[in-house]
């Protein structure tokens, strides 16, 4: 007999299944975010003397509104939140600049790479969510202090808490409709910027389109800082600056609108009539904004109160709250429409890029071939 050797091949090793979450990822942008985390901290230092030094002298604005804030000794925790305030809407000012030119027209300048701008965006989106918590946390701590020299701990506690950390809990005056804005900014910054962690498990194209709703966050944290922010609240040079500073980000949207980095995003007038119309209606908004910032710079009319009037005719807080809970709500269903459309294994929810497309139901997959295909 003649002994027949067989070659046993290894077993196959199975695919590495990737997770829900990419927490590899998200740990590798927290650590890229440490030189980043480590500068906001520095501004939002500066940022705190410049208000504490303000005080002291006597040229702060907010001391006029509020005469008992002049002790910035006692209420450091309150001066602290003003200037975690001021960090995290110049960090979350940043991080949009980045978006914008990482999915507007590419650079063409070859020292700032779309790699490069796309890990700067993932960076100081983390930061700027950190920032926007530290802002809130401060605020907390302030409430807490001065529930305390009223009410025990406990009732203390809680009070502080609804306030600060429950949309809709603070009930007086123009924190009705400010702090409801800056919750609402903070609750939605987190989701939608951790989408981009859970692509392989939604496609690329469902997170894309999830992140593009991250412009609503930087909108309510502009509008919480024009109807809360004591340093902005009379009209004037600086508070018109604000309104200034947000041109250019109207005019990257603009441009990225007009000239998206994705092909599949460009305005064609044909095709189904709901996304035409849609994109069409986008462009006509951000015309608009785009005017109504010319209006506010070139007229003053920037919607701060008159210092010398204080008690009767200044603006009224707008909206009233209920307008911001049905803004909420529209919010709401379209990002469900979009999580619904773009959802894997409806056909449209398949992703490119870094995304992992749905798999196929056995009934369509092709016939395998002699040349191997990558998913």
């Amino acid at each position: 007999m003649t002994e027949v050797s067989e070659t046993v091949s290894p077993p196959a090793r199975k695919p590495r299944v990737r997770g829900r979450f990419d927490w590899h990822g998200l740990r590798a942008d927290l650590r890229g975010a440490i030189p980043d985390a480590s500068l906001a901290l520095i501004a939002t230092g500066l940022i705190y003397w410049l208000l504490y030094a303000r005080v002291a002298n006597g040229t702060s604005p907010s001391i006029v509104i509020m005469p008992h804030l002049n002790n910035p000794n006692e209420l450091w925790m309150y001066w602290m939140c003003q200037a975690f305030g001021w960090s995290a809407l110049l960090w979350a000012y940043i991080t949009v600049v980045f978006g914008l030119l990482r999915s507007g027209p590419r650079p063409r300048w070859t020292w700032l790479p779309p790699a490069r701008i796309e890990k700067w965006h993932r960076t100081t989106s983390l930061t700027t969510i950190g920032l926007m918590f530290l802002h809130a946390a401060f605020f907390f701590g302030d409430q807490m202090r001065d529930n305390l020299t009223r009410w025990g701990t406990g009732r203390s506690l809680w009070t502080a808490f609804v306030d600060v950390f429950v949309p809709g809990g603070y009930a007086t005056g123009t924190g009705r409709v400010a702090i409801l804005l800056g919750l609402l900014a903070l609750y939605l910054a987190i989701p939608l910027s951790l989408a981009f962690y859970l692509r392989h498990r939604t496609g690329s194209r469902m997170w894309v389109a999830l992140h593009r709703f991250i412009i609503v966050v930087y909108v309510l944290s502009v509008w919480h800082t024009l109807l809360y922010g004591t340093n902005v609240w009379f009209d004037g040079t600086f508070r018109t600056l604000v309104w200034a500073l947000q041109m250019p980000i109207a005019g990257l949207i603009l441009l990225r609108l007009l000239a998206p980095a994705r092909p599949r995003e460009r305005l064609r007038l044909r095709g189904h009539p709901l996304p035409v119309t849609v994109r069409l209606a986008g462009r006509l908004a951000v015309v608009a904004t785009v005017l109504g910032l010319l209006a506010v710079i070139v007229t003053g009319a920037d919607g701060g109160r008159d210092p010398e009037d204080l008690g009767g005719s200044s603006p009224a807080v707008w909206p009233e709250r209920w307008i911001i809970w049905a803004g909420l709500l529209a919010l709401t269903l379209a990002l469900v429409a979009v999580v619904l459309r773009l959802r894997p294994g409806t056909g449209t929810g398949t992703g490119t890029g870094t995304g992992t497309p749905a798999s196929p139901s056995p009934s369509r997959r092709r016939a395998p071939t002699d040349v191997s295909e990558r998913p």
